[in-house]
């Protein structure tokens, strides 16, 4: 990561958890009562009311704290003045809508705050399964105020990874021998915590995620050991003016490589 290392970024850290909270309750309060739903990206994204008003929390709660940082969030119009800023917000006020809708549990209010490019601090609040998971830039990863870790190795056993069909299908026969691919989780950010607290070993994130699906999982994952990279290895850089991403691979030490390298074969 490329936070100054001097910064102290846990005041921010508790700014967003307190908003990620209120957000998740607001939006625990549409769960299972057939919100309105609306599609977006020519039908293929659904949004509900759910989004837009746990969406409205955040922002008001954050920008009117810190109104000199920037905001960058899935349900609100993207404004270029957000690469005039150091630090901004990046927000997905409900990662896994699908799931939410179809009263699946796992869906989480994902919060970052972003500095000089790099995640500084991020929660993922998941009301429903009443999970929180939490880090900062020199901090450990917490889950619900219990410090987590990625998987250790275990020689000859099967990794469990969370990957798609089609994606699989490019690794050798001898590695995908070698791997339990686990149910589909729709949240992504949820997966990548999953990989954080070392239930499953490692994820392949198909190419168009977005900076609001990853940056605060993907703190959270670094402070617990793993790594979110993108095909040539590389950490992502977030605040760009593109804010989608390539294949991208996250995972425990022991498998990242791995990962890397069998789909760059592929």
């Amino acid at each position: 990561m490329n936070a100054t290392p001097a910064a102290d970024w846990t005041e921010d850290l508790a700014l967003i958890r307190d908003a990620a909270r209120q957000a998740g309750e607001i939006a625990l309060g549409f769960f299972g009562n057939a919100p309105e739903v609306w599609w977006k990206n020519e039908g293929r994204s659904p949004v509900s009311a759910a989004d837009f008003a746990a969406n409205d929390r955040l922002q008001n709660l954050l920008l009117k704290a810190r109104p000199h940082y920037g905001w960058l969030s899935e349900e609100t119009d993207d404004d270029a003045a957000r690469l005039d800023v150091e630090t901004l917000f990046v927000v997905d006020p409900i990662d896994g809508t699908r799931a939410f809708i179809n009263g699946e549990k796992t869906w989480c209010v994902s919060v970052a705050v972003v500095h000089r490019g790099s995640p500084v601090a991020g929660v993922l609040y998941a009301p429903a399964l009443a999970e929180e998971f939490y880090a900062a830039a020199q901090t450990p990863a917490y889950k619900n105020g219990v410090v987590i870790s990625v998987s250790s190795e275990k020689p000859g056993s099967v990794r469990q990874i969370a990957v798609a069909e089609d994606m699989l299908g490019r690794f050798s026969s001898e590695f995908r021998a070698t791997l339990n691919r686990i149910r589909h989780v729709p949240s992504l950010a949820y997966r990548l915590a999953m990989v954080a607290d070392g239930r499953i070993d490692g994820t392949v994130v198909k190419r168009n995620s977005h900076d609001w699906d990853l940056a605060a999982a993907d703190l959270i994952l670094e402070r617990a050991g793993g790594r979110l990279v993108d095909l040539d290895a590389s950490r992502l850089i977030y605040n760009r003016r593109e804010v989608q991403h390539e294949i991208l691979c996250g995972g425990a030490e022991h498998v990242l490589d791995s990962l890397v390298r069998g789909l760059r074969a592929g």
